[in-house]
């Protein structure tokens, strides 16, 4: 039996919209090219000096691993998972988790793209880390592997992108900042999302598009004696998450507002891991600028389709699992929220599945499906179909 069939019987298909592989300290200088070696951000600085004692004592043998069989989610998480660093080992631990489909982003490695000020390390960074992500992903057609792309130089970025398809990447990762210092709206950007409507592959935003939130001044509360868990294996810490999402719904405003959803209806994007709660009340903040504003700025008049059909239609979001994606669903729209397990972060929790299903009681088998697989699917098109 797998964790899924254990936790969701009654769901015919999972698919998972957001997992994670955990880089060693080669995982970028083994796949850029010998003239930018030492000039590529080091990973050594995170901590993957103590991977393998952290193997030793909490790891044991892939045997062990796997032995847990339904129990996956409640074994060892970051380097210690079954299928953290390693391809091979993903797919058996995908067996045991039973999801049909399910995506994987890096841990490390996207702010040491988006925030170099280098462009042409922040480029040959972005294409070491898409080649090594296809490396973890082949042999599985169950891994969809996202690739990082700076927008900062739209030519750069669109070889990126071509490069990224070539290698069988199912998904654009993103910076939530005004790239190049112009809005995603500008038309010096219509060539990307124009590629991306074609291939039918979507824009993601996820933890790691924008620096931390809370600038360090915030957290200077006068007591050096309190913890926090920002900088941990956590990432973020309390006051982090107050704040996270607010790059990644400023940029999807400005997105819309900017009509770059209704000149490219086809285009899809996800915003991962950064929580869903938000989501209703921007919707009907857009909505209500394109009516009162409507005259004032006559291009929002022109619009086809009312921003809340736009979000609809062209965007997706996952929700933490703390959060009640039921209560998220009644007030906006069944077909905006998407499971994911964020394995094998500790982040994800022991039993993702059963959260998330004891806040959709009441909602309907349909819209269920929906948010297990089938706003997935919508999301990933040919990569996310199962058999």
């Amino acid at each position: 039996m797998t964790y899924a069939s254990s936790a969701a019987p009654s769901v015919p298909a999972i698919l998972d919209a957001d997992s994670h592989l955990m880089e060693l300290p080669d995982f970028l200088s083994r796949h850029v090219e010998q003239s930018m070696r030492d000039r590529i951000p080091s990973l050594d600085e995170i901590r993957l000096a103590d991977v393998g004692e952290q193997m030793r004592v909490y790891r044991g043998t892939v045997a062990d691993l796997v032995a847990l069989g339904d129990r996956i989610t409640r074994g060892p998480k970051w380097h210690g998972a079954l299928g953290a660093f390693n391809g091979s080992e993903r797919g058996l631990a995908l067996d045991l988790l039973g999801f049909e489909r399910q995506v994987v982003f890096s841990s490390f490695c996207a702010t040491k793209v988006f925030t170099n000020p280098d462009p042409t390390v922040s480029r040959a960074t972005a294409a070491a880390h898409n080649r090594a992500m296809a490396e973890f992903c082949e042999g599985d057609a169950r891994l969809i592997g996202v690739a990082i792309v700076p927008l900062d130089e739209t030519g750069a970025a669109h070889t990126l992108i071509d490069e990224a398809l070539d290698l069988c990447l199912g998904a654009v990762w993103i910076p939530s900042r005004a790239p190049g210092g112009r809005s995603p709206g500008h038309p010096l950007h219509d060539p990307i999302w124009r590629r991306l409507e074609e291939t039918g592959t979507p824009f993601i935003l996820h933890v790691g598009s924008s620096s931390l939130s809370i600038p360090h001044e915030w957290m200077n509360d006068g007591h050096p004696e309190r913890r926090t868990a920002r900088g941990g294996v956590e990432v973020i810490g309390s006051k982090d998450l107050t704040v996270i999402f607010q790059s990644a719904q400023r940029f999807i405003s400005v997105l819309v507002l900017d009509g770059v959803l209704e000149k490219f209806p086809a285009l899809k994007g996800g915003v991962i891991e950064l929580g869903a709660g938000w989501v209703p009340d921007t919707i009907r903040r857009l909505d209500h600028a394109v009516d009162i504003w409507a005259r004032s700025e006559p291009h929002l008049g022109a619009f086809q389709r009312k921003p809340s059909e736009q979000f609809r239609d062209q965007l997706r979001f996952t929700p933490y699992p703390f959060e009640n994606v039921g209560a998220l669903i009644r007030e906006s729209l069944p077909e905006l929220y998407l499971f994911s397990s964020d394995y094998p972060h500790a982040e994800g929790g022991r039993d993702p599945i059963g959260r998330f299903s004891r806040a959709l009681a009441g909602i309907g088998e349909a819209d269920q499906a929906r948010f297990f697989a089938g706003n997935f699917q919508d999301l990933f098109g040919r990569a996310g179909v199962t058999a």
